[in-house]
């Protein structure tokens, strides 16, 4: 079961101390530029009632908005696919490049592509698939999925970095981080060119306007979405914004939120394809509206909030458990408070129930949140979710049923010796694992009911 390779696997991670203090290292960088950033805000409280308020607008009329943008965006010759789920989002996907019989597709950092396992499907088909961004790069080199929704190779050091590329590009050992970096770009130069089509995500689907934002870091998106003939975008149909000029304020949140910039290096708003008399751009671009379980979170008021993320990652950068077991322990795309959020309702809650138990529900991820997402109260409906469903584990279920028994029946509990107290108490924490690094708990040997019929008689 996943539940339990997940308790093995945060167990190994928490251990790790070389794992938690690169994590450490890593996370300790971005919150000092994260604290740095948010004093350039004048009223950064303000802004974060302005990005929830819109975004808890455009949920509430989500079929309106997603409408506006098909239309403004197909009348300057964009094409729009609504995807319902992976599988459709990966057929229409693999259509369109038998139709430009494409050999190499080049990739931005994209989530949502993460979530529908692209670069696995087109590898299939026969497609080489290239992430472009470094930190994917890295991770596509050493097979393995991203460790961070923002820093995708959060979890290795520099010397790591040197080994994956020495392992499987055989370049020279260097502790220089520039020439690795160079060593990428030199290396990724020639996909953009050769390549037949382009894939991004967006971070924001601007309905009036009919357009797609994507932003980014290092500027492989827009190489990706200029040089190939096509350009594909897959965005989840809850990136809705309303206006091209709300961007003013998602931009800066985002960013100062995710890395403590004012706003990021690139930022792109992509209208279409290559209109006429413009120099640049692709042939053909497609928007794949994806859905893939957004409606199932959409249907449930108490819980929409969670599709308001803007993927900016503080959730994860100040959640304990988070920075102790790491991102791959997840098993899932999103990881952190909102991937535990999240996850259950685009991948199925019994598979991922589990998730909202590993929080320490401190509140954090809350009070961090540029949109105001209430991550903690989710958490706790998610498991309260879980048990009505009757997904409750059978041992778990067997030790609330014998407690609640036990407290409407007191005088039972009370004709018990304190030596099967002990032993039942210690059995039932034993299935939550509280006895494991901890000594055990013993039953005082006088209740206090019984404790105060031995009180002295007031004179």
């Amino acid at each position: 079961m996943k539940a339990d390779q997940f308790l093995l696997d945060a167990e190994a991670k928490a251990f790790d101390r070389e794992h938690r203090r690169k994590i450490r290292f890593n996370i300790g960088k971005y919150d000092a530029a994260v604290s740095v950033g948010m004093k350039l805000y004048d009223q950064h409280e303000l802004a974060r009632d302005r990005g929830a308020y819109l975004k808890a607008t455009v949920l509430e009329k989500l079929d309106q908005y997603l409408l506006q943008f098909e239309a403004a965006f197909t009348a300057r010759g964009g094409r729009v696919i609504w995807a319902h789920d992976a599988a459709e989002a990966l057929a229409e996907i693999g259509k369109l490049t038998k139709a430009r019989n494409a050999k190499t597709v080049v990739k931005a950092k994209s989530m949502t592509t993460e979530e529908i396992h692209l670069n696995q499907y087109l590898e299939s088909q026969g497609v080489e698939s290239v992430e472009t961004d470094l930190g994917e790069y890295i991770v596509q080199l050493n097979g393995e999925r991203p460790y961070h929704i923002v820093t995708p190779a959060m979890h290795l050091s520099k010397a790591d970095i040197n080994s994956i590329f020495v392992k499987h590009l055989g370049t020279k050992s260097t502790d220089d981080a520039q020439e690795l970096v160079l060593t990428a770009r030199h290396l990724l130069r020639n996909k953009y060119t050769a390549a037949e089509v382009g894939v991004t995500g967006g971070n924001f689907l601007i309905a009036d306007a009919g357009a797609v934002a994507v932003t980014e870091n290092e500027g492989n998106a827009r190489l990706s979405a200029t040089f190939p003939k096509l350009h594909i975008a897959v965005v989840g149909i809850e990136k809705v914004i309303p206006k091209l000029t709300d961007l003013d304020l998602f931009w800066p949140l985002l960013s100062t939120s995710g890395s403590g910039q004012q706003v990021t290096v690139y930022n792109t708003v992509y209208f279409g394809p290559r209109q006429p008399g413009e120099v640049d751009g692709p042939e053909e671009m497609v928007v794949i509206l994806l859905d893939n379980g957004r409606t199932t979170l959409l249907a449930q008021p108490d819980k929409r909030a969670a599709l308001r993320c803007i993927r900016c990652g503080a959730c994860l950068n100040v959640c304990p458990v988070y920075k102790n077991i790491g991102g791959h322990t997840y098993e899932t795309t999103y990881s952190g408070p909102i991937g535990s959020v999240i996850s259950p309702h685009l991948s199925g809650l019994p598979e991922h129930k589990h998730l909202s138990y590993a929080s320490s529900l401190c509140g954090a991820c809350t009070t961090v949140c540029p949109v105001r997402i209430p991550l903690h109260n989710l958490l706790l409906l998610n498991r309260k979710q879980s048990v009505e469903k009757g997904y409750a584990p059978t041992e778990e279920r067997a030790a609330i049923g014998l407690w609640k028994w036990s407290m409407q029946h007191r005088w039972a509990l009370d004709l018990l010796p304190a030596n099967i107290k002990d032993w039942t108490l210690g059995r039932l924490l034993g299935q939550v694992g509280w006895s494991k690094r901890r000594a055990a708990l013993a039953v005082a040997p006088a209740s206090f009911g019984e404790l105060w019929k031995r009180r002295p008689t007031a004179r």
